[in-house]
């Protein structure tokens, strides 16, 4: 049998066909595999199961409860001291009391008082809470001969810092910085501190 070839226009129209059903077949199976991937991302056994909060209260011996310094007693602790240098011609230092782990509880800053001074009272003042004896004390420790206490991050042995102590433990410190000398820093320190002495 002879087989005669097809006109130029059939066959132009059947590879339009076929390209039009490739194309058809193509836009089904991402319409199909999209609709797939959302019904899978609503499909609730694909969703986590959220854990319910738990409301734990410890028993009381399992707490240590903390001492800290109100800030009324605070901020008279500071002026004090404050008014102490200032009464001693010290217009120019920075009165901080802290709790033992370094947070302030109170800060005055005198008029002429530079920028550091704010830093050396708090620093004063926290290492004499965490070691719970004046920092002109804790500066005879050190040796200087390789590594010290003196190296712990946020500490200043240098005197001008008083601890602060309820049945003999240390709950905060005060620490003054700014004068010429860390005696009469400590001095200030001391008469801040005699204020919240028990009467």
């Amino acid at each position: 049998m002879e087989l005669y070839p097809l006109p130029t226009s059939r066959r132009t129209t059947m590879k339009k066909s076929n390209k039009i059903f490739a194309a058809a077949a193509v836009g089904a199976l991402l319409l199909t595999g999209g609709a797939t991937a959302v019904a899978n991302a609503v499909t609730p056994a694909a969703a986590k199961t959220a854990t319910a909060a738990v409301d734990v209260s410890p028993s009381a011996e399992n707490v240590v409860p903390q001492n800290r310094i109100t800030v009324g007693a605070s901020s008279q602790a500071v002026n004090a001291a404050l008014a102490k240098c200032q009464a001693d011609k010290l217009p120019f230092v920075t009165v901080a009391l802290v709790d033992r782990f370094g947070t302030v509880q109170a800060l005055l800053r005198g008029d002429n008082a530079a920028e550091h001074t704010i830093e050396a009272a708090k620093q004063k003042a926290y290492t004499a809470a965490a070691f719970g004896a004046p920092t002109s004390e804790l500066a005879k420790r050190i040796n200087g001969n390789g590594p010290s206490i003196a190296d712990l991050p946020g500490t200043l042995f240098l005197p001008g810092g008083v601890p602060l102590k309820v049945n003999g433990v240390s709950v905060a410190g005060i620490g003054v910085g700014g004068a010429p000398d860390g005696a009469l820093d400590e001095a200030c320190a001391a008469a801040g501190a005699a204020v919240l002495a028990a009467k």
